[in-house]
């Protein structure tokens, strides 16, 4: 079954791109992202920021704005029964250079799991002053992770500070080796 994404959730300042593969079938019938109860990427979210979980759509967008955060999918439109990212086939992309090029304040790619990460890199190529993080997937299918331990290793791409991500300058990040680091020690953990 033929799927779309979602416009982007973005502002001129955002120097995190948080990255997912493309919407479930909840979040495409309720046209938003993480629109499934059980998915962790809002409580988590609030958490590593700080701020309060949001109740409602707007305030999940104002959430990642005033934290610097923008969010997109990887791919444009894909072919997938159900929403389970296994079953994700004939995949294209958004058009993620054209993004970039016009937001030069991202210094850091989160990919919300590994199928995010891998459609990205079969579509594009990385670019030296953006650092690449591939985190645990929010999804329920990813029980592997309780959420707090997913709060944890997300919460090592954020720098230590106590204002918001967006007042950084831009190209400041975690290098690339700290966020593979991070996984790494967390995966030796289990």
């Amino acid at each position: 079954m033929p799927k779309s994404s979602f416009a982007p959730i973005e502002d001129s300042e955002i120097s995190i791109l948080i990255l997912g593969s493309i919407p479930g079938d909840r979040s495409i019938a309720m046209q938003q992202y993480y629109a499934h109860p059980q998915n962790r990427f809002w409580k988590m979210l609030a958490r590593i920021t700080g701020k309060p979980e949001p109740t409602d759509y707007a305030e999940k967008k104002a959430l990642l704005l005033q934290s610097g955060i923008g969010l997109w999918d990887v791919a444009r439109t894909a072919d997938r029964e159900g929403s389970m990212d296994s079953a994700i086939r004939n995949e294209t992309p958004n058009n993620i250079d054209a993004f970039l090029d016009c937001h030069p304040h991202i210094s850091t790619i989160v990919f919300n799991g590994r199928k995010a990460e891998n459609m990205f890199r079969k579509f594009f190529s990385e670019r030296p002053c953006i650092t690449y993080c591939i985190m645990p997937s929010t999804s329920p299918a990813n029980a592997a992770y309780s959420l707090d331990e997913l709060c944890r290793i997300w919460s090592g791409i954020f720098p230590k500070t106590e204002t918001t991500l967006h007042k950084l300058p831009a190209r400041q990040g975690h290098t690339k080796t700290k966020c593979n680091e991070l996984i790494a020690k967390d995966r030796q953990k289990k």
